[in-house]
């Protein structure tokens, strides 16, 4: 598979921002990209499951789970639902937990590590804030790309046709 982010730096690092290198790729689809949509709640995924059970077409989730390494923000059901609602991944500053099975999700998913512990359900949480972690701030609308390089923001929707890639990739 072509490597995409090593294309996108070569052809557009004056609008890019690069994230610090601190996650894994867990999904099944290993490069993915979109419209950034925002949830910020620590050891709380109530608002995951909200937004994953809804339209996600052409978007990329994008958890700050406070880095917590003791609770996992995403699992096997809430993975799957997001692919059915069309979602093109899910990027978490936090864990994930069922990795097997995410493994074969159609669904890029990016997270600093696994716990098998689920998160307490209380509903709190901020949607479509902006979240900084990475060295890098996600604002909502703006865009992300991710592959097994990395992951990167831009301000606007990058051309991708001339690396190869089309929209619907």
């Amino acid at each position: 598979m072509k490597d995409l982010l090593p294309e996108i730096c070569d052809q557009h690092a004056d609008v890019i921002s690069i994230v610090e290198p601190m996650f894994g790729n867990f999904g099944a689809i290993e490069t993915f990209f979109g419209e950034i949509v925002t949830v910020k709640a620590f050891e709380d995924n109530s608002k995951v499951r909200e937004l994953v059970g809804q339209d996600g077409t052409g978007k990329v989730l994008v958890v700050d789970g406070g880095a917590s390494m003791r609770r996992a923000m995403l699992g096997d059901m809430l993975a799957e639902k997001a692919a059915n609602n069309g979602w093109a991944g899910i990027i978490i500053n936090g864990c994930i937990r069922d990795v097997n099975a995410i493994a074969d999700i159609d669904l890029g998913v990016q997270a600093l590590g696994s716990h098998p512990l689920k998160t307490d359900k209380k509903d709190i949480g901020d949607v479509n804030v902006d979240v900084t972690f990475g060295g890098v701030t996600f604002v909502p609308k703006q865009f992300v790309y991710a592959d097994n390089n990395g992951v990167l923001v831009s301000p606007q929707e990058l051309d991708l046709s001339a690396l190869g890639w089309l929209k619907d990739h």
